[in-house]
């Protein structure tokens, strides 16, 4: 019986020295495809040097909804998905400024601060309809700008982003 148990034994303990060289991540890996990465200065990362989240992971985050105007759209529009602190605090971001960056390429610098003072939402869904590329998505941050008349200024405007697909934080 000792012959047969050796080899598992062996096997067991192999297993968790080697478990134990793998980095612990605090953040579950993304099971479908990321599509938003983090970096900067991030406590909490799920792949060596970033944060990375598929859909499912931003869906599991608590979900907020609002309906604004704004300048992309003829009518108010209900934009439904997680706060943008919810994914910052996810990662544990410390910092003062998140830059974020399109798929286009465009890219804004959003204070820390409008992140904790307003419910800015990552949006991947438009009108309870998940947000394609060719019309923003599949996420976009977005402003309540109904809701604070001070945010109906194109410094806000340049600070939503749709296509959003990263974010830097110093």
């Amino acid at each position: 019986m000792k012959r047969l148990l050796a080899p598992l034994v062996h096997t067991v303990i192999a297993a968790a020295a080697w478990g134990a060289l793998l980095p612990a991540w605090a953040l579950d890996p993304p099971k479908g495809k990321v599509i938003l990465t983090l970096y900067g200065k991030l406590g909490e990362r799920n792949r060596v040097d970033t944060a990375v989240f598929d859909m499912a992971m931003l869906e599991k985050l608590p979900q907020h909804s609002f309906t604004t105007s704004s300048p992309w759209d003829a009518l108010p529009t209900k934009y439904t998905g997680p706060l943008l602190r919810d994914i910052l605090a996810a990662a544990k971001a410390r910092g003062r400024t998140v830059h974020a960056q399109g798929l286009n390429d465009y890219r804004t610098a959003i204070p820390l601060d409008d992140a904790y003072k307003y419910p800015l939402i990552v949006a991947h869904h438009m009108d309870d309809r998940p947000i394609p590329v060719r019309t923003k998505g599949p996420l976009f941050i977005m402003y309540p700008f109904d809701a604070h008349a001070a945010l109906r200024s194109v410094r806000y405007y340049e600070r939503s982003v749709w296509q959003l697909k990263s974010l830097t934080v110093e």
